[in-house]
């Protein structure tokens, strides 16, 4: 049942059947219940010419989406994220529709605290909701959680293989360009380690689809300054290439 508000992003519907379902395009789906989704479009390029990795298939529209397989673990599948929460959680929906019910995410983001160094993995406990997409899925609240059995599985395989990691909330936005010094201000008081664009989204389609999702953002570009400091957290390859390998791993295991 709709719920009418003066603010249109509020007005959350419950009913989980859309005029438009990802299931109307999830063709015969995956063989596989597995998929990890990063946004290090070069560990790909090496998986691939490495013979780590095969292209299994393509998602064709206006943005195919190139799918991928492990070689050495053909269960679990690999694709490259999306920017954003509309087109990252939308192509989620999807692959939960094609049989992906086991999600690792991993990618990286702006510290909010000057402490975290470049490269350190933040085991995301929930979001800040500042932005429109997960509104659409889940009742409005100013954080949205990720499931904490799934999230301590991560921690417990983490510890194992003896992983350094933090653990707690990201600030999602939708705009890049607004990250103002007294946004980023509340968002640090309210606990956010890190900020990026996706989180918020993909938690509300695994709650709202009920499956397994967990994300390992690291510590990239520095926000606390007096200017922005990108730190050269692009070029960390070698950070960047464990991080797919450790939630290819981890997929398996929540």
């Amino acid at each position: 049942m709709l719920q009418r508000h003066t603010w249109p992003i509020l007005e959350f519907d419950d009913n989980p059947t859309a005029k438009l379902n990802p299931v109307h395009f999830a063709g015969d789906g995956f063989d596989t219940d597995k998929m990890v989704i990063t946004f290090f479009p070069e560990v790909i390029d090496k998986l691939l010419h490495s013979g780590r990795i095969e292209q299994a298939c393509v998602i064709p529209g206006e943005n195919p989406v190139k799918i991928f397989r492990f070689s050495d673990r053909k269960d679990v599948l690999l694709t490259l994220g999306q920017v954003g929460c509309p087109a990252c959680g939308g192509n989620l929906d999807l692959f939960n529709a094609m049989g992906i019910t086991k999600v690792m995410f991993c990618g990286g983001g702006g510290v909010l605290d000057r402490n975290i160094e470049v490269g350190r993995v933040l085991v995301v406990d929930g979001a800040i909701r500042d932005e429109g997409f997960s509104y659409h899925y889940i009742p409005a609240s100013r954080v949205i959680y990720t499931d904490p059995a799934v999230t301590d599985r991560i921690v417990s395989c983490l510890k194992d293989r003896e992983v350094s990691y933090l653990r707690g909330l990201v600030w999602t936005t939708d705009a890049i360009f607004r990250e103002t010094a007294d946004r980023i201000a509340l968002r640090r008081e309210e606990g956010a380690k890190i900020v990026e664009m996706e989180q918020a989204g993909c938690i509300a389609i695994a709650q709202f689809r009920h499956f397994a999702y967990g994300a390992l953002i690291y510590g990239g570009d520095d926000l606390t300054g007096e200017d922005w400091d990108g730190r050269s957290w692009r070029s960390r390859e070698g950070v960047r290439y464990d991080l797919v390998q450790l939630c290819a791993d981890l997929v398996r295991e929540i």
